[in-house]
């Protein structure tokens, strides 16, 4: 008997999601939206058969439904996904888990509580690349991961100005909290360690610069706010002896978009990169997946060659909830490695706020 699935939220990521999710043998049955008209237009053109106004609707009337995916603004992921578990539904969450680690604590408890699976969009692990990586940090070939380097750098990316993206209350930040994935991505490969101490710093230098806004996102309003960092740099110390360097921006003086993890083993270094082009996946984007190893007394690199991938693993990591539900796979990411990633996030901007380290208990 196949998965019954609602999606809450009819925006762009809806496509992934519902392709992951049918990929996997899951019955998408309905939609939720509360913007007018919004769920009709989608259901129509994916061939969902019920559509609501609103969640409360949805989880009433809705009977049949095992599992929903939330995809709506930051500010709402973490009273959602209670809302949800609390009604008895496993939970697909977009990316971040929540506005800060407190929140994430108490999703936690409510999923242990009535037994559901709770599951984020980290997407980028169900990227071809991460997943081969992967699969050679566990076979032990990198040996113990000391130290990486975790990088999503734009040179014009704002998505919108005086939109929720832009308005801390809603987005809980700015780059640091949309770009979260190459922070997950290289804590994934390390192995997830507890943190230890932060030492950050954050930037609004271009934040209301309309010559840095990016190609994708959501409409400028001119009366909105805009009072998040357009960019962070810092530094994560973990009670292993493990460390972590970040730098993330929607707009820095930069040569072209990067997104990488490199990180360097006690077995073998490697690097997970994407260069994008000028107008995204073109044909001056380049991807770079190799293992740095010394053999026989030579430095030797290897080049990993995978499948493309340009939805960069988000119908990888949709697909991966149904089959973690269902048994047949392992889960890409656990609640306890969303609250450590959201204690690191807290404690950049509150770093950046200080001006001191902060340490996290």
């Amino acid at each position: 008997m196949s998965t019954k699935v609602g999606i809450i939220g009819a925006g762009g990521m809806l496509q992934y999601h519902i392709t992951g999710f049918r990929q996997a043998g899951a019955e998408v049955v309905a939609i939720a939206d509360a913007a007018p008209g919004a769920a009709e237009r989608a259901a129509k053109q994916w061939g969902v058969p019920n559509t609501y106004g609103s969640v409360d609707e949805m989880l009433e009337k809705c009977t049949e439904l095992d599992a929903v995916s939330i995809i709506v603004p930051n500010k709402f992921h973490a009273p959602l996904s209670l809302q949800c578990l609390r009604a008895g539904k496993h939970v697909f969450c977009e990316k971040p888990p929540a506005l800060k680690a407190s929140e994430v604590e108490e999703m936690i408890k409510i999923s242990s509580e009535t037994g559901k699976k709770l599951m984020f969009n980290f997407n980028n692990r169900a990227r071809p690349e991460a997943v081969a990586m992967k699969a050679y940090v566990d076979a032990g070939v990198t040996g113990t991961i000391n130290s990486a380097q975790a990088k999503w750098v734009r040179r014009t990316g704002i998505p919108g100005f005086g939109g929720w993206f832009t308005t801390k209350e809603l987005s809980g930040g700015g780059a640091v909290i949309d770009l979260l994935h190459m922070i997950d991505l290289a804590l994934y490969f390390m192995g997830y360690p507890e943190p230890a101490h932060v030492l950050a710093q954050t930037f609004d230098t271009f934040i209301t610069d309309k010559g840095f806004k990016g190609p994708w996102g959501i409409p400028d309003r001119a009366d909105g706010i805009n009072n998040v960092e357009a960019a962070a740099h810092g530094f994560v110390t973990f009670k292993t002896g493990q460390v972590l360097t970040l730098q993330v921006s929607w707009a820095e003086m930069v040569k072209r978009e990067e997104v990488s993890v490199v990180f360097q083993g006690t077995g073998a270094g490697g690097k997970v990169e994407r260069l994008f082009g000028r107008d995204g996946f073109d044909e001056t984007a380049i991807d770079t997946c190799e293992l740095y190893v010394q053999e026989n007394g030579n430095s030797v690199d290897r080049k990993i060659t995978v499948p493309a991938c340009e939805d960069m693993g988000r119908i990888g990591s949709s697909k991966n909830f149904i089959d973690a539900i269902e048994g047949r796979a392992e889960a890409y990411n656990t609640p306890i490695q969303a609250l450590r990633l959201m204690q690191i996030i807290d404690a950049i901007y509150q770093s950046a706020e200080t001006g001191a380290p902060v340490s996290i208990a």
